[in-house]
């Protein structure tokens, strides 16, 4: 195990709940293991450790994340995604390779919407010039998981949403049958929806969506 890894490691054994990782693993149907720590703990390990231990470099900082996604308990990988976020300053263009690495391999909503959250929506905003070329690959993959991540990385961008964008990866995806794909469609749509709800309201009257995207979507426009 990676030198950087060890005391993370510690910590979270010592933390385990053996009761909570069965109803966990249960949860995630069966696909993941786990030290059974509510997210409140692991996030606390977490940032201990990174205030506590020095930051690698960047080479170091693939090869960590590399290593947690290697690991069998889940939290492992949630905790990668926070080692890479809390690592911006070392970030190269190149860093979207890692980040992608992370949305295909042991892929589950869990990791991909962390990954949503703390890391694609602010790569792209750091390095604009990918994402068309990036998101735009991603969304015609035939991986979901990748899919779901080119509808999800503008949730938090608000006036600065590119609706047309936004509008056209929707419509490429919106045949799809794949439950994940459809609650991405109708979470984007939702979450802009509290900037500007009459656009949302106009895009799911003029465009034929899956039911599941449409109830999303509007589920906070009056």
């Amino acid at each position: 195990m990676h030198p950087y890894i060890l005391p993370l490691s510690t910590q979270f054994t010592l933390y385990q709940n053996k009761e909570r990782a069965v109803a966990a693993k249960a949860y995630m149907r069966n696909q993941f293991e786990y030290f059974g720590m509510e997210a409140a703990c692991w996030r606390q390990i977490v940032k201990a450790h990174l205030k506590n231990t020095p930051p690698p470099d960047y080479n170091r900082l693939v090869a960590i994340v590399q290593e947690l996604w290697q690991l069998p308990q889940r939290e492992y990988q949630y905790a990668a995604v926070e080692i890479i976020a809390a690592q911006k300053k070392l970030w190269q263009k190149d860093i979207i390779e890692l980040v992608e690495y992370c949305i295909v391999y042991k892929s589950w909503w869990d990791t991909v919407d962390h990954i949503a959250s703390e890391l694609t929506g602010i790569y792209f905003k750091l390095f604009p010039g990918q994402v068309e070329s990036v998101t735009g690959r991603w969304n015609k993959s035939s991986n979901i998981w990748l899919q779901r991540s080119s509808i999800m990385f503008q949730k938090f961008y608000k006036k600065e949403t590119d609706t047309s964008l936004l509008a056209a990866y929707i419509l490429n995806l919106a045949e799809s049958g794949e439950f994940f794909v459809q609650k991405a469609i109708g979470w984007a749509l939702r979450e802009y929806s509290k900037t500007n709800p009459a656009w949302v309201k106009k895009f799911v009257s003029t465009n034929k969506l899956a039911s599941l995207s449409s109830r999303e979507a509007l589920k906070r426009v009056s």
